[in-house]
């Protein structure tokens, strides 16, 4: 049994990444309903929590069927961050989360994010200050390094783990790499067979298949994976994996059926939370992914990404459902 403080996770829990302007609620719930079993909210900044800026306090929103769900900060400043921590911690997720794994230049370049892993003492203090103001446990996500010559994160992991976080994430990558080439799992499983190493160690970066997940799971023995791109417009991956792993099976891949119907709940939700305008506006990152693969989508895709009627969008994906279907029994017969 996986836990992070006494939040129990099962096994070997699958984790949703905090993704900027992905991670919302409608996201988080359709990544839920099919499988996840620990979530992040949208990396919220310090400096617009307490200026009480509108698009941080609201990335505080979260549900009770969300639960467990960590709130994940990201800043540069120590007495912000505290301040930052004492709000969340009120809006009573289960965690919360400290980023200094972002590697974007708005975050990175303002001493925030991925910028820490230059200077560990820092981080050391930051984190410490989140750690007695937090009446809930309080968990870090990082990468590696800043790049190939400061690959620090086996220092970060014991020196974080003696001021009290619960638990660690670590993306496969140094912040030099941003996203590009190859995860690098094996310090990551380094970390976790450390004798030093106590807290639970997820493992991110690459996994996008349930075989994946396996090879992973058995070549570094960490005790979770978080899974972050490969969920954009497939959330059906964290049950797959599971089937997977408890059986060595593949679940059968969703049908259309399935792609329209997740995808109509995923903008229901969006309009509800967001408005009808902004809801539909913020979809449209999600259409491609959802119906990845299907050729000749591009004509349908650009209708979704112009219109600005809900009708319209509705109309667009059950034409989708009806032509794709049957392309789907002609190939299946």
């Amino acid at each position: 049994m996986t836990k992070i403080g006494n939040i129990e996770l099962g096994e070997f829990p699958l984790l949703l990444a905090p993704m900027e302007d992905v991670s919302d609620p409608p996201f988080r719930a359709v990544c839920k309903k099919n499988g996840a079993d620990m979530m992040y909210t949208e990396f919220i900044s310090s400096e617009g929590l307490i200026r009480d800026a509108a698009k941080s306090v609201q990335k505080l929103d979260i549900f009770e069927y969300e639960r467990p769900i960590g709130i994940q900060l990201f800043g540069s400043d120590i007495d912000s961050m505290r301040e930052a921590g004492i709000i969340a911690d009120n809006a009573k997720p289960d965690l919360i989360d400290i980023n200094y794994g972002c590697p974007v230049r708005q975050v990175a370049c303002k001493g925030a994010g991925a910028a820490l892993l230059q200077d560990i003492p820092k981080m050391v203090e930051m984190t410490s200050a989140i750690v007695k103001i937090a009446t809930r446990p309080v968990t870090v996500k990082t990468r590696l390094g800043w790049d190939d010559n400061t690959k620090n994160v086996v220092e970060v992991a014991e020196r974080l783990q003696d001021i009290g976080i619960s638990a660690l994430t670590i993306h496969g990558r140094t912040r030099s790499q941003l996203y590009k080439g190859d995860a690098d799992w094996t310090l990551i499983g380094d970390i976790k067979n450390n004798s030093r190493i106590t807290i639970p160690i997820f493992g991110n970066g690459d996994v996008d298949s349930p075989e994946k997940a396996l090879a992973m799971k058995n070549r570094y023995g960490v005790d979770g994976i978080m899974i972050g791109r490969a969920s954009i417009g497939y959330p059906w991956i964290f049950n797959e994996i599971k089937h997977f792993l408890k059986t060595g099976e593949h679940l059968p891949a969703p049908t259309i059926f399935d792609r329209v119907k997740v995808c109509k709940e995923h903008l229901d939700f969006s309009m509800r939370w967001k408005s009808n305008h902004a809801g539909i506006v913020e979809m449209r990152r999600h259409y491609t992914n959802y119906f990845k693969g299907l050729p000749n989508f591009k004509e349908h895709r650009l209708k979704l990404v112009t219109t600005y009627s809900y009708e319209e969008i509705i109309t667009i994906l059950d034409k989708v459902e009806k032509q794709y279907a049957e392309m789907e029994i002609v190939q299946g017969s």
